[in-house]
């Protein structure tokens, strides 16, 4: 009996295909994050898949938008609110958690300019593109790298 619990163990082991997270992850949030302050639409838009959806939670942007014009049209009003330049931004740590399915990445952020913003985010990458992003506004969130 319990060689062939190992056996089916073992072969489980062969044939699952996990999905870890790991430094190409974060380095793939902390360029997005980094788009996000630099104003850069076209590095923010690089990695949505068409049908990539995003919830906004709070603040003047507040709902959700599926498809990527949809998220297209969000990131311009945030750029356009800071008249097209970059944002003076603070991250906290990138934090991942992986299951064979898809990789979490979340943080807190700061982001400076015309009118200072804390968020909190959560990106979500599928088969490597950024399939679902959780914008939360948090006034209250402190953020500590």
């Amino acid at each position: 009996m319990i060689r062939l619990f190992f056996a089916i163990f073992a072969l489980l082991l062969m044939v699952a295909q996990p999905a870890f997270s790991g430094p190409l992850d974060i380095a793939k949030a902390q360029a997005h994050l980094d788009a996000v302050a630099a104003g850069n639409l076209d590095a923010l838009m690089a990695d949505y898949p068409e049908d990539a959806y995003m919830d906004w939670v709070g603040g003047a942007l507040d709902g959700r938008y599926r498809g990527k014009a949809a998220i297209r049209e969000v990131w311009k009003k945030f750029i356009a609110a800071n008249e097209g330049k970059p944002r003076p931004a603070k991250f906290g740590k990138l934090v991942s958690y992986a299951n064979p399915k898809g990789v979490l990445v979340e943080t807190g952020a700061e982001y400076g300019g015309i009118k200072p913003t804390k968020a909190w985010h959560v990106l979500v990458y599928r088969d490597g593109s950024l399939d679902t992003e959780l914008w939360q506004v948090a006034p209250a969130l402190q953020v500590t790298p």
